[in-house]
């Protein structure tokens, strides 16, 4: 985490406090000056709740080596709640399987008077108290299956998919609009490694989310 421009540069795997501290210079910012990301038109909030698996990212410190990254959104509806959506990022450090399992925890706010339906949402790891930019840039209005996550600096992206893979037209067609529509310049942006068995399936506790069908030890 980085305060740059009056700014802050968000590494969303930060794990703990103590290494944010110690590595307070860690982000990177950017001084050139961008117009304000377009979000999706619609974004109906609990039709994006669930599970999305990161398909494409352009890195924070922390993910230029991760795999199996999924991320699990739950909107929050108790009465007394601090925040409108809960969200849980697990990632292997390195390889598949495996290298050492990390978990995050964050919380997100919808911005917006109506908080059924925005695409500008911001976020904070449950253990820093600063709010940041999360805007969804663009996502699959009739099925949800594919969205594209921004960051105002255009210093990070996430494309990530309901499934642990996505069809590389579509891939290649986030990526021309990225550059095309959102002034994004790629270099960095690299695949997640996306590996599955019966037995990580079971231990990530998705079962119901992975199809046998992307199981390397099962085909």
């Amino acid at each position: 985490l980085q305060l740059y421009n009056n700014q802050y540069t968000y590494c969303r795997q930060s794990p703990s406090p103590v290494f944010i501290k110690n590595n307070f210079k860690m982000g990177t910012g950017s001084s050139k000056a961008y117009p304000p990301l377009t979000t999706a038109p619609q974004c109906i909030t609990d039709k994006f709740m669930g599970t999305w698996f990161v398909i494409g990212v352009k890195p924070t410190p922390f993910e230029t080596t991760c795999s199996n990254a999924v991320e699990t959104y739950t909107r929050v509806t108790k009465p007394d709640k601090t925040h409108d959506i809960k969200v849980d990022f697990q990632y292997n450090k390195s390889d598949p399987i495996t290298s050492a399992l990390k978990s995050m925890g964050q919380k997100g706010w919808i911005k917006g008077k109506n908080k059924d339906d925005s695409a500008d949402w911001v976020v904070s790891p449950n253990y820093v108290p600063i709010k940041l930019a999360y805007p969804i840039i663009e996502l699959d209005a009739e099925n949800y299956q594919y969205t594209v996550v921004g960051n105002p600096q255009r210093n990070y992206v996430w494309i990530m998919s309901r499934k642990p893979t996505m069809d590389d037209e579509l891939y290649e067609s986030l990526k021309k609009k990225l550059v095309e529509k959102h002034q994004y310049d790629l270099e960095g942006l690299r695949k997640v490694p996306q590996k599955w068995t019966r037995a990580e399936r079971a231990k990530r506790k998705l079962e119901d989310i992975i199809p046998d069908e992307f199981l390397e030890d099962l085909n």
